[in-house]
């Protein structure tokens, strides 16, 4: 009988003193008027942004939650996460300098022949356009009327040559994007492994 008394005792105590020792929190922050406030109750909604202290029955702080970021510095950790989450990503794609340097080798020597291709076909093209151009002057210097399949050839192949040099600006702005990539990866490694380029 006294061991359940003193059991239930203590299965009371451990019930209580953490609600007791919650209600002995103080909540010290500064209200609109710049005065310093201790609540028992916690702190309103519209002042937690501002940073508030948590106290124990000693009046000694146990906890700190600081201000909320102002735009400005919201932004700040903003820009540093971004750029850890660039560094980490820099590290998994490169271990070294050189591995920067064999991948832009590499990309670049993609986009050449690609665009060598382009300029191929580009060629290609015009000397068609060329011989067709001639064929339709030889009809109009004999007094014949251009025959419609031959306006129509030379009209797609003038849009594909349009479409052709599309094409090529894209492949050559990829290119130049693509060397302006590598060298700020190339020298961000370099500062990230402490290497010398």
């Amino acid at each position: 009988m006294r061991k359940s008394v003193a059991a239930r005792t203590l299965l009371l105590l451990g019930v209580i003193c953490p609600v007791l020792a919650s209600a002995a929190e103080l909540y010290r922050y500064v209200d609109d008027r710049g005065v310093v406030v201790l609540d028992r109750h916690g702190v309103p909604p519209q002042h937690i942004s501002r940073g508030y202290q948590v106290l124990n029955e000693q009046g000694r702080v146990v906890r700190e939650v600081p201000p909320a970021p102002t735009a400005e510095e919201f932004a700040q950790l903003q820009a540093q996460k971004a750029r850890a989450a660039s560094d980490a990503q820099l590290l998994r794609l490169y271990a070294s300098v050189e591995d920067v340097e064999r991948a832009e080798t590499r990309k670049l020597s993609e986009l050449d022949s690609v665009m060598g291709l382009a300029r191929g076909n580009l060629q290609s093209i015009r000397n068609q356009h060329a011989s067709l151009r001639k064929q339709a002057a030889n009809h109009e210097r004999a007094g014949r009327k251009v025959p419609g399949n031959l306006l129509a050839q030379i009209e797609n192949l003038e849009k594909e040559e349009q479409s052709l040099q599309r094409d090529l600006k894209r492949f050559e702005k990829a290119r130049a994007d693509a060397e302006v990539s590598f060298a700020s990866d190339r020298q961000r490694i370099a500062e990230l492994l402490g290497q010398k380029q």
